[in-house]
């Protein structure tokens, strides 16, 4: 049984042209070699100028989930033969979600609807987006991945639901913006995150000018194996999951939770 998983990093800087951001995606998942999944930044329809929103940015970009977008990667994640985790705005029954939506070889297996919006610094993503349900996971070979968004790395509470749910790998698409220790908090939560539940982390996110870039995988015991630094880049690791199994060993954290303790704590 292969326990391994190729996971390709693709860093991206999106334009304000959707169609543009849809060819250049087309491109990494061409060229993304032999992989069994890659992983695109937050924002991948657009952003405009100074890497910010508008509302009426937004819908005049955002599509159904059988749109042209959504439906061009999908095609080609079948055509290559591998899974496509990509970011959309997502319209549903006249709502706009930030979703990463994780495709595998043509067919949608799971969309994640990010749940908590980047009211912080000054900037109110609630203005553009609805807020997502919950956690969501997926598999993904011998793997279970656990999906995030960007801003949701400040919330170890949807790391640890999704812990719990069966998740040993954590797949994070990100837009995050430049700026005072904002780079030295980027690699303290992904790192954090994916020790505190033992499970592997790959959190791929946007560079550019106001992005910090630094697309990293991060092991379940805490350590960087890879950062792509700043500019675009990709680059595919091997994520072997004897390394969770091996991890979880030394450090029983899901097994010792006292769950009990808790209880009512959010509610």
């Amino acid at each position: 049984m292969v326990s391994t998983v190729r996971v390709t990093l693709a860093q991206l800087a999106s334009t304000r042209a959707k169609e543009e951001n849809l060819r250049r995606a087309l491109q990494a998942v061409e060229g993304a070699g032999d992989t069994d999944l890659l992983v695109l930044p937050e924002y991948l329809m657009g952003v405009e100028n100074g890497g910010k929103l508008s509302p009426g940015y937004v819908r005049r970009l955002a599509e159904p989930l059988d749109g042209p977008f959504a439906s061009a990667i999908l095609d080609a994640s079948r055509e290559r033969g591998f899974a496509v985790l990509f970011t959309m705005y997502l319209l549903e029954e006249g709502h706009v979600y930030n979703a990463a939506v994780l495709a595998d070889r043509g067919r949608v297996a799971a969309v994640y609807r990010k749940v908590h919006l980047f009211d912080a610094y000054g900037y109110r993503e609630s203005s553009l987006f609805a807020p997502g349900p919950g956690p969501v996971t997926a598999r993904l070979g011998e793997f279970t991945a656990g999906l995030a968004v960007c801003f949701d790395l400040r919330f170890p509470e949807l790391f640890r639901a999704e812990a719990l749910m069966g998740a040993d790998l954590f797949l994070v698409p990100a837009a995050w913006y430049a700026g005072p220790y904002k780079l030295e908090q980027w690699l303290t939560l992904t790192t954090a995150r994916a020790h505190e539940n033992t499970a592997f982390l790959v959190a791929v996110g946007q560079t550019g000018d106001v992005f910090t870039g630094h697309s990293l995988v991060a092991s379940p015991m805490g350590h960087v194996l890879l950062n792509l630094g700043v500019g675009e880049a990709s680059a595919t690791v091997e994520l072997d999951r004897g390394a969770v199994e091996e991890a979880r060993r030394k450090v029983p954290v899901l097994s010792l939770l006292r769950r009990d303790a808790y209880r009512g704590a959010y509610c």
